[in-house]
């Protein structure tokens, strides 16, 4: 029996509960005063009047660091944890419509910010620690409600500048200009999140906003892989981070891409999660959430500076040690450090199958009961691949 959503969250927030006992920041205080990364949260609960704020450690200097993902490969879990835990979130509640004020216009000021500004926020009563946790965004430390917030010292990030003054740039090509600039993805993010696109602006929940991103990414970057001809040979990539292990099989095709996740529980069962697009896209919202389109995300950029396009599955093996959800970051750059690797060469499909399950739990013939593209790829003859 697969374990239900119900039993998962039950999981995770008693890990999570464990880990702020154990490394967690238990700041409580009605101020705090430091430097933000900068960091800006939009909540989803109460939509369309959510909480908006900064987040902000009582730490003064470069804090980067604490919400700069892109950085974070390599680190253990309670480091990831620690630096998230350190941040204290302030809200306001604020209509995800129209969004305006000074209290707006300073956020959208701190999140195209290109340094750690200084910053001070008072609260109506003591922050406490919250255990909120939604697999998408990383999580954070003490929450409370602004009574006043104050930033100083704020450097614009130029490109992020130039798409917040021009209101007849659409959204999607804001978020498009500033990834070809350069521009972290958990950077663009948050001004997406904060209402600092398009013409007509609104707030986007920072969890929407992150799958938001990197599904418009994902999908430019294979709009144009699909005019690029086919690989010619089956290519295995693998990585293993905080937990989680990652393949990536690429093979001789047109473009289609299937992700499948299978996860396990501390009640011992194994769920599984799977969904897959061709040319055409996905006609609906992946049952493995934003982790579809993060993997996507690292994917195409390798097959775009390739210039090839190629079938792709990735499989992804959640193990017991990540007791901790850290957002969806992680499966776009543990993807993208898969594919820097210098990938391993096979023969055929079934070849290359083995080598991506080799080094998991469960088994290729699990691993195919579950996916739709392996299904359709066994019943195919080598001819169909060329």
């Amino acid at each position: 029996m697969e374990p239900t959503a119900a039993n998962i969250r039950k999981s995770i927030e008693k890990n999570w509960n464990e880990y702020l006992s154990k490394y967690g920041n238990l700041f409580s205080s009605s101020s705090v005063s430091g430097s933000s990364p900068p960091s800006v949260f939009v909540g989803s609960f109460g939509y369309p009047k959510v909480g908006v704020g900064p987040m902000v450690p009582p730490i003064h200097g470069d804090t980067s660091l604490l919400d700069l993902p892109e950085r974070w490969l390599g680190k253990t879990l309670e480091e990831i944890v620690n630096f998230r835990l350190n941040l204290v979130r302030g809200t306001q509640n604020v209509s995800v419509s129209n969004p305006q004020g000074r209290y707006i216009e300073n956020l959208q000021e701190l999140a195209m910010s290109s340094n750690t500004p200084d910053s001070e926020i008072t609260f109506y009563k003591n922050t406490t620690p919250t255990t909120f946790i939604d697999g998408e965004s990383a999580p954070f430390g003490p929450i409370g409600e602004i009574k006043s917030a104050k930033f100083s010292g704020m450097s614009a990030s130029k490109p992020v500048e130039k798409a917040y003054y021009d209101r007849d740039l659409k959204a999607e090509d804001a978020v498009l200009s500033l990834y070809n600039s350069g521009i972290e993805i958990s950077k663009i993010q948050k001004c997406f999140s904060i209402g600092m696109f398009g013409k007509d602006r609104k707030l986007v929940p920072t969890r929407w906003s992150i799958t938001a991103t990197d599904d418009i990414i994902s999908k430019s970057l294979v709009d144009e892989i699909l005019d690029y001809s086919q690989i010619d040979s089956y290519l295995v990539f693998t990585h293993e981070h905080l937990g989680n292990l990652f393949s990536v099989l690429l093979f001789p095709h047109r473009w289609i891409y299937e992700m499948e996740e299978a996860w396990h529980t501390d009640r011992g069962e194994i769920g599984f999660g799977a969904d897959a697009e061709d040319a055409n896209g996905l006609g609906h919202y992946p049952s493995i959430a934003g982790a579809y389109f993060a993997a996507k995300l690292g994917i195409a950029e390798y097959l775009s500076k390739k210039k090839r396009q190629a079938g792709v599955l990735v499989l992804r093996e959640i193990q017991p040690e990540y007791a901790v959800p850290v957002g969806v970051w992680q499966v776009r750059e543990a993807i993208r450090a898969a594919m820097s690797k210098i990938p391993t060469l096979v023969d055929t499909l079934d070849q290359g199958l083995d080598l991506a399950c080799k080094n998991m739990s469960i088994s290729k013939n699990e691993w195919l009961a579950k996916g739709t593209t392996l299904k359709m790829l066994k019943q195919k003859t080598i001819t169909d691949f060329f």
